[in-house]
């Protein structure tokens, strides 16, 4: 049914409060940026975060999630915004939310077009590029994976799939970043934004093939294999044999072939924030604690003998995140001495 009608939001109760309830770690980089750019990417994370949630109402028939995801595609396009679809889409999805920041963030999608539509009309042309691009890899989950449980594991066939998915969920986002950033912060004026948004590609695909290597077991549960199926028959594997911790050690070159993947792409995202210019120091630690975060993780995976273990969960100490935060912080995010640290980092992980 219909949520009752509410009071709505103003900006800053849903750029902060809704947002840092759907993602702290995104919330930290959020608060980071530069006052001119956080209206905007912290928007589109809401909806990002809100496509992802339909795609995963796992109550729901795929083809019924299918649906609303398309349809919740097309209030991006030239048609625009339709108070009749995020109803319709409400009505499907809000009765099978437990977990309460989502279906917060559910309720309050007309808050979150009513915030969009102030933006000006180039910035609402990026945000529309964005999700037409990101939703097609959650559109991949649906259609290429056979069910959501363990007993209907299916893999993507080969690295081309696995790289077009990791463009379409994380690497669109590397485009979106460049061309808001160019657009709203001055000292940006000398980049090749073309050039520098194809690097901003290999940077989100990055931090995306990270989050792919660390959640392995745990996709494997949902029946989703986004290791290649072809490199693991090269390694004699097969996608239910990484349900088997001992599969582990006959896994470990596909894993450094992966690594490697990652490393490259992520050294691509390094080049791209030493290439903000120093005073620009929040858009550069907001570039540069993911990277930092993605490195520590590769190097957990890296290393971990639980990899394959659904009960452990490969991931940064709270800790040491914060550790790092306050560290590139009181350097000012200094390109030398961040740089000599990845390198270091970056030979312990293959």
């Amino acid at each position: 049914m219909t949520p009752p009608p509410q009071p709505a939001l103003s900006k800053r109760e849903l750029l902060t409060g809704v947002l840092k309830h759907v993602s702290r770690s995104f919330y930290l980089t959020l608060r980071v940026l530069p006052a001119v750019l956080r209206d905007q990417i912290g928007l589109a994370y809401l909806f990002a975060r809100a496509a992802d949630t339909i795609a995963d109402t796992g109550v729901l028939p795929r083809e019924q999630r299918l649906e609303y995801l398309q349809l919740f595609r097309g209030l991006f396009s030239e048609r625009g915004f339709a108070g009749q679809a995020v109803t319709r889409i409400q009505q499907a999805v809000l009765p099978h939310q437990s977990l309460p920041a989502e279906r917060l963030l559910v309720e309050r999608l007309e808050d979150c077009f009513r915030i969009f539509l102030e933006f000006s009309v180039e910035d609402q042309a990026r945000v529309r590029s964005l999700m037409q691009n990101l939703t097609p890899g959650m559109e991949m989950d649906l259609t290429v994976f056979a069910g959501d449980r363990v007993e209907e594991l299916t893999a993507l066939r080969s690295y081309e799939d696995l790289d077009r998915y990791i463009y379409h969920v994380a690497g669109c986002v590397g485009e979106f970043w460049t061309q808001m950033s160019c657009a709203h912060v001055p000292s940006l004026a000398f980049w090749n934004q073309t050039h520098m948004a194809r690097i901003g590609v290999r940077f989100g695909k990055g931090l995306q093939l990270t989050n792919v290597l660390k959640d392995i077991p745990r996709d494997l549960q949902r029946g989703r294999c986004y290791v290649p199926q072809d490199w693991l028959e090269d390694a004699g594997l097969k996608p239910a044999d990484l349900l088997r911790s001992e599969s582990l050690p006959a896994l470990r070159p596909v894993l450094t072939r992966l690594l490697r993947h990652a490393l490259d792409h992520l050294d691509q995202g390094w080049l791209y924030t030493l290439a903000i210019p120093r005073g620009q120091i929040r858009l550069r630690l907001a570039c540069m604690w993911p990277l930092l975060f993605a490195g520590e993780t590769l190097r957990l995976v890296a290393y971990s003998p639980d990899l394959l273990n659904p009960a452990v969960n490969v991931k940064m100490t709270r800790s040491r995140v914060y550790r790092l935060i306050a560290l590139t912080t009181m350097t000012a995010a200094n390109g030398r001495l961040w740089t000599a640290y990845w390198g270091r980092l970056r030979k312990q992980i293959t």
